[in-house]
């Protein structure tokens, strides 16, 4: 799979369907398409709105002696725009720019023949024109139009552009009335980059789609197509409870090594009850060996030892929930739950059946996060204290030099790492690193499996504060930097807990993970992976090509636990109803309350939902008033996951502390028209 966002030009036009809905079937709206790739995101705009499409030729006008650059543009019907600048910088006279003007007419002429086939240009007069391209780079064409159309005085013109950085659409907002774009990234190179099929039209292909957008023009009155809800709800597996059936279940994960079960927020109790339930499923009737969270590394290795009826002296674990102790962080909700609590209780009794004499056959509980940086190395100078203090003594004097540079804070140490005010810990804990592992396995090649296990855990800890250090280094240089380093630890991790197991087990061992949607769909589908960020599900689908199955869960109203603000106490909050032209929306209007599609077994509902559409993204911050800026990015959800399951209306999940505020249930919002 490519980074490519949309599926083709066609899938562009669709994705800026939803942004132009209030234009839909209005006779006094004109779509105007820029050959060749302008044309095929036009014909799909045009064509699902029901109103005309158009098409504006243009011909740049070249400097002699450099096509290269040009002095302007040559439009239908015969508007020239003219760079002032480069002609006077040129020094050309009047009479060679009508040669030019002249040659380049006769072209423009020709090409325009030959698309329209002797149809007239539309009237554009007090009518708003919609003037579509399939990306922007220089953008000549596209201004040399805009500044056309103003001079046929039409009532407005509006920009839609499948994609377009930031300081293109302020340029061009000068010239138009308004600018349309369903993706705005830092930069844009060429609009070839963001298509995964899919050529440019040849001069037939245009002429035969204004031939086809006039005569379905003509056919109002016929059969319409089937809506995508249509389609998905005839191909969809209705459910009964949060979570398929077992034969659905196992049939859809087959031979999977790593399951994927994703959620579009955290603190959603319907998402936590149904990805809890097939795990049980996938431990007790496929093997599965292991659940690993989207929490810190030591935080759950706790849970682990107790749900393996070993529970550290220290910690004198005995119950669920004195196990999820460490779990007391912001956002503590998130793993301190009701239906965490449930889960490892049941995991608990279900390796008490196994009993004591098949410990490779228990099933456990790890984390996939690097923020326990502090943690992780408090664990690592315990271990070696346990089987070598001269060990220990030199990795307190190694990892000190955390406390010299930002004491128990890793941002502090990030900052001052990456702008020079203090040394970089780089080095030493990579030699912490080398060392730990080469003891480690010492003593646990003498030792046994119980030692073995306890060597991982250090030599887990360990490497997690090497990618912990370069992780606060690079916070301070930019986002995707910084999420690539997560998420490959996340990876990393997970790889790492894939070989342990498998030698326990002496056969290739089988892990669930739970995480967000966003770790856990594959980032190549999505407009982040536009920006260049990776994601834990695509780099599994890497990894381990045809050994792995994901799933997401979605919903389109109800409520959840989150919090306004990193740090801020924990509210129950009332979710908005999915926007307009959104996967959840599409979801919700098939008027089933729980529904399971499976991509590979609904190639009609995949082929809808590989379409670009917005998909929700709540995490532990929830905030209603600014959802669309804040909570939703466009997706190819059916290139993204491998299933989904949607749940039309859920509830919070239950914090295992229930504050009076959460309590007070949030009553919903008279929320403002705009967000």
């Amino acid at each position: 799979m490519s980074h490519q966002l949309f599926r083709d030009r066609g899938d562009a036009g669709r994705a800026l369907t939803g942004l132009l809905a209030h234009y839909e079937s209005r006779p006094d709206v004109v779509v105007v398409g820029l050959p060749p790739g302008g044309m095929s995101v036009a014909y799909e705009l045009a064509t699902t709105l029901s109103v005309p499409l158009d098409v504006a030729v243009v011909r740049k006008l070249p400097v002699p002696g450099d096509d290269r650059l040009s002095l302007g543009a040559i439009c239908s019907g015969g508007v020239v725009v003219l760079d002032d600048d480069l002609v006077r910088g040129f020094g050309l006279e009047a009479d060679h720019i009508e040669r030019i003007v002249q040659t380049e007419g006769r072209l423009l002429g020709a090409e325009e023949s030959a698309l329209r086939h002797l149809r007239p240009p539309l009237p554009v007069e007090q009518r708003d024109v919609i003037v579509v391209d399939d990306g922007l780079s220089t953008g000549t064409a596209l201004r040399a139009t805009l500044v056309a159309m103003r001079r046929r005085h039409p009532r407005s013109v509006v920009v839609a552009l499948p994609i377009a950085s930031a300081s293109a659409r302020q340029e061009l907002a000068i010239i138009a009335d308004e600018v349309v774009c369903a993706i705005t990234p830092d930069t844009v190179s060429v609009s070839e980059d963001v298509y995964a099929s899919g050529g440019l039209p040849s001069t037939q292909d245009v002429a035969e789609m204004l031939q086809a957008a006039a005569e379905s023009l003509k056919r109002q009155a016929g059969a319409r197509p089937h809506r995508p809800a249509d389609v998905i709800r005839a191909d969809a597996i209705r459910l009964h409870r949060e979570s398929p059936s077992d034969e659905v279940l196992l049939d859809l994960v087959g031979d999977a090594r790593v399951v994927m079960l994703g959620t579009a927020s955290h603190g959603t109790h319907d998402f936590s009850v149904g990805r809890a339930d097939m795990t049980q499923r996938l431990i007790e009737q496929r093997g599965f060996g292991a659940v690993v969270v989207e929490g810190d590394w030591p935080d759950a290795y706790r849970v682990n030892r107790y749900v393996r009826g070993r529970s550290s002296p220290s910690s004198g674990d005995a119950t669920a929930e004195e196990a999820l102790q460490n779990f007391q962080a912001f956002p503590s909700w998130r793993w301190r739950n009701a239906v965490v609590l449930d889960f490892v209780g049941w995991l608990r009794e279900h390796n008490d059946r196994i009993g004591g004499d098949d410990e490779p056959a228990k099933a456990g509980f790890y984390g996939l996060d690097l923020y326990s940086l502090h943690r992780s190395i408090q664990e690592v100078i315990a271990y070696l204290a346990s089987i070598d203090p001269a060990a220990a003594e030199r990795a307190r004097q190694r990892y000190s030099c955390f406390e010299q540079q930002g004491g128990d804070d890793g941002r502090a140490y990030g900052f001052a790492a990456a702008f020079g005010a203090g040394e970089s810990c780089e080095t030493q804990v990579v030699d912490q690193l080398v060392e730990l592992k080469r003891i480690a396995d010492e003593y646990a090649s003498r030792h046994g499996l119980l030692a073995e296990d306890e060597a991982f855990y250090a030599e887990q800890n360990a490497h997690l504060v090497v990618d912990a250090e370069a992780f606060y280094r690079t916070m301070f240089r930019g986002r995707v930097s910084s999420w690539n380093l997560r998420e490959q630890h996340m990876a990393d991790t997970l790889d790492a807990l894939l070989r342990h197991l498998g030698r326990r087990r002496g056969e290739p061992a089988r892990i669930v993970v739970w995480t967000h949607n966003s770790h856990a769909g594959d980032a190549r589908a999505t407009e982040t992976g536009l920006r260049g960020e990776l994601s834990l599900g695509q780099l599994v689908r890497q990894r381990h090509p045809g050994a792995s199955w994901s799933v997401a869960f979605t919903t389109y109203t109800g409520t959840v636990t989150a919090a306004s603000d990193w740090g801020a106490p924990v509210d129950r909050k009332h979710v908005r109803p999915a926007l307009p032209g959104s996967v959840e929306q599409v979801l919700h209007e098939t008027a089933l309350a729980r529904l399971l599609l499976p991509f590979a077994t609904a190639p009609r509902s995949a082929d809808v939902l590989r379409e670009t559409r917005l998909e929700r993204s709540i995490g532990v911050i929830y905030r209603p008033r600014t959802e669309r800026e804040s909570h939703y990015f466009r997706a190819r959800v059916a290139d993204q996951f491998d299933a989904l399951i949607h749940l039309d209306e859920t509830r919070a999940v239950e914090p295992l502390e229930r504050t009076s505020r959460w309590e007070g249930a949030e009553v919903p919002e008279t929320y403002p028209t705009e967000v």
